[in-house]
């Protein structure tokens, strides 16, 4: 029989595990492809220090070149945070599978 507010909507499966994995890792490499611009930026800022004599222009060059630093240092400790995160996933499913093979033997 028809409801008055219509039917409920088809559930969407529970998300996959190795699917979760996959994000994560996805997002992983992103924070790599991030953490590697801000490596040529670093290395631009270098140059150019090298370049210059020491003053105010040198200290502003400095500036930009340890905010990029602390950027990156950022980056790295999300990316370690999900490979953490990643590493923890895929130990579950491998237990997960081998309760599976248990089970099934």
């Amino acid at each position: 029989m028809n409801r008055i507010f219509g039917s409920s909507k088809p559930k969407a499966p529970p998300p996959n595990l190795t699917d979760c994995i996959g994000n994560v890792d996805a997002r992983s490499d992103s924070i790599d492809k991030k953490i590697s611009k801000l490596d040529a930026e670093l290395a631009k800022y270098k140059d150019q220090m090298k370049k210059m004599r020491d003053g105010p222009s040198k200290n502003m060059v400095k500036q930009k070149a340890m905010r990029v630093l602390k950027q990156k240092r950022m980056y790295e400790s999300q990316r370690d945070n999900l490979m953490q995160q990643s590493f923890n996933m895929e130990q579950t499913n491998y237990t997960i599978q081998n309760l599976k093979d248990t089970k099934t033997t």
